[in-house]
């Protein structure tokens, strides 16, 4: 980190200003961390990586390191210029004890020791303390080793001198409390994915990350110099990229900073991922804002002013970012966050800064690279006309299927309820499996649409294909909401959507196909919990006139089991070969039944990984696919092929 970053050399106990007490957190955890399950987990590392960070941030620290010891503690260290251990000057007690005590006890409101900061010291620091079975936090500092100890946020050891050092920085380890957590096992890819991320977004910090759980230890060391120009590169991989050359923006105004990076691909999705101070923002935010209006100012100026865009031609947002690449990174003092898990920032001069960097460094990358500003223009200009036949489909769509009369496709069989509340549609691909499942319902709640043959790839497919498919648009018709950017969760006709296919590679398949659609035009249909995977049995097995069935090897084996009993009497077990060999009865009893049935629900817990995947597996590219099937074989067993 250069000399100019660096803020103040002194960074002591007076610069730790207390707020308010600590006790809320244990009552209410999800105010501070999101959520108790698997999902809020992963932050209370996020938290205390966060201050190392912003000792980055200011300059004085170069190395982090993340480590998940067996047990699940997790431990993190920085060379930075440790957490001050002198007295702070409102409470009289150490301020290492503060820090970890009090909430809202940091170096970052108000005090000096920080111009830009991500994670708040004593908010993070103080809510994992509360949340954690045991913390140990040691600070090297002054030639001395300071340690504390902690327990659900009392401290079980003051602090004290255990050692002598030459080095600095500061070592947390902690123990996350099961009696606050649904589950205490932490995921190395998720950790992983996110010290990447922080890696890319601070240029030459070197962070170490490394899983000790196993018989051997899985570790990776990032540093990437390119910072965000590498991120851009990286979240393309996959993809195919429209120019050779990331365009890299950068700007400062006061004490605010913006970069931006960006590159265009010959897909249709955008990618926007914006960042404040170092925290993911995923609901976007002023930054976002900025960066979309002057996009498409820069693009239809260029245009107009170059004669490719003509009369009234101008292109709209949606089309300038069809196909984009972009990291969005501010810093600034005053982040204006929504919550603590800090989804959205409200700055609203970051949105002027970040306007003017793109608009006058975007339009002299234009003027210098007419080729690029070319092609990107001409993707924008096809996304246009695509948009506009779209429209016309869907209008032609609406005239020829009664959409808006209320005319339901052939293929469905609808049901009586009208509370979408209560009502649950299944897709049955296949006439034999949609027959048997239309005798088998319960009619007054449950509808059935037959699906029949491969439908579109929708990874490879504007919207306009999309309207005309004739496999698609009976499913739209239906689920009566409408698609992509006009999607009405409010006009949706079912809140339960059923994906009902055969339990083999052919019903894999279509379901990764229908949950692409879902992914790409309905995607609140999946952030709601409305689409579910229905769950059909794999083995029939009979000993005399007793019948059961199993929905997995293990659980054929107990039943066989209990059915033999002591009397070792036979028992015929079977493979169902697909629903649409099963009777009506036998469907509705094992599949269908709300008593007796079993539901996967498709959820969205990370809307980027689940972009990757489905960018992987059926994007244009093959060798990341089959060095994604080559890596997860081993997960599928039993597959009938």
């Amino acid at each position: 980190m250069s000399e100019e970053t660096k803020v103040t050399q002194e960074y002591g106990g007076e610069q730790i200003q207390v707020l308010e007490g600590l006790e809320a957190v244990r009552m209410r955890p999800g105010m501070y961390i999101g959520s108790t399950s698997s999902s809020g987990l992963p932050h209370l590392v996020y938290e205390i990586v966060d201050n190392s960070i912003d000792e980055a941030l200011a300059g004085y620290c170069n190395h982090i390191t993340v480590t998940i010891n067996p047990g699940n503690s997790i431990t993190v260290t920085d060379d930075g210029r440790g957490i001050p251990v002198d007295i702070q000057p409102q409470t009289g007690k150490p301020a290492l004890e503060v820090v970890f005590t009090v909430l809202h006890a940091g170096g970052k409101f108000g005090g000096g020791g920080y111009k830009v900061s991500g994670g708040l010291h004593g908010v993070g620091a103080s809510v994992v303390n509360a949340l954690s079975e045991s913390l140990t936090a040691r600070v090297y500092k002054n030639g001395n080793i300071y340690e504390m100890k902690f327990s659900r946020g009392n401290i079980t050891q003051e602090m004290r001198i255990v050692g002598k050092t030459e080095k600095n920085g500061t070592e947390v380890t902690f123990q996350p409390d099961p009696e606050m957590f649904d589950d205490i096992v932490y995921s190395y890819d998720t950790l992983h994915e996110r010290m990447r991320e922080e890696a890319f977004l601070n240029a030459g910090l070197s962070i170490t990350i490394t899983d000790n759980r196993g018989e051997e230890p899985v570790s990776e060391t990032m540093c990437y110099e390119g910072g965000i120009r590498e991120f851009v590169t990286f979240s393309n991989r996959h993809k195919t990229p429209l120019h050779s050359e990331v365009i890299y923006m950068q700007g400062a105004k006061g004490d605010a900073s913006a970069e931006l990076a960006i590159q265009y691909n010959d897909g249709f999705n955008e990618s926007i991922q914006s960042f404040a101070n170092d925290v993911r923002t995923p609901e976007g935010g002023m930054h976002e804002t900025g960066f979309k209006t002057a996009l498409t100012r820069v693009l239809n100026n260029y245009g107009i002013k170059n004669g490719i865009i003509k009369g009234d031609d101008k292109v709209s947002g949606e089309d300038c970012r069809e196909g984009i690449t972009v990291i969005i990174s501010v810093k600034l003092t005053d982040a204006q966050f929504e919550g603590q898990t800090k989804a959205k920032l409200g700055n609203a001069y970051i949105r002027t800064l970040v306007d003017q960097i793109v608009n006058d460094q975007l339009s002299t990358y234009f003027e210098e690279h007419p080729a690029t500003a070319k092609l990107i223009l001409e993707k924008a200009m096809m996304a246009n006309r695509a948009r506009e036949a779209a429209r016309k489909a869907r209008e032609s769509i609406r005239r020829k299927t009664g959409l808006e009369s209320g005319q339901m496709p052939d293929k469905l069989q609808d049901c009586n309820e009208r509370n979408p509340e209560l009502c649950e549609i299944y897709i049955v691909e296949g006439d034999s499996a949609a027959g048997s499942a239309i005798q088998g319902r319960d009619s007054r709640f449950q509808a059935i649409l037959a699906m029949w043959g491969k439908m579109l790839n929708v990874e490879k497919a504007r919207a306009d294909k999309i309207y005309g498919n004739d496999k698609l648009y009976p499913l739209i018709v239906a689920l009566g909401a409408g698609i992509g950017e006009e999607f009405d969760t409010q006009k949706l006709r079912y809140h339960k959507v059923i994906i009902m296919a055969d339990a083999d590679v052919d019903g894999a398949h279509i379901r990764t196909l229908l949950l692409t659609f879902f992914f790409r035009y309905m995607r609140p249909l999946i952030e709601n919990g409305y689409v579910y995977s229905a769950v059909p049995p794999l083995y029939k097995l009979k000993k005399g006139k007793t019948e059961r069935v199993a929905y997995s090897d293990e659980e054929r084996d107990a039943v066989s089991a209990e059915m033999r009993g002591d009397g070792s009497a036979k028992v015929d077990i079977s493979r169902f070969k697909g629903l649409g060999e099963m009777d009506p009865h036998e469907l509705w009893e094992t599949t269908m039944d709300p008593e007796k049935r079993s539901l996967r629900r498709i959820t969205l817990d990370d809307a980027r990984r689940a972009d990757e995947i489905f960018t992987i597996l059926m994007g244009e590219q093959v060798e990341p696919r089959k060095e994604w099937i080559e890596r997860n074989a081993r997960y599928a067993i039993n597959i009938d092929i």
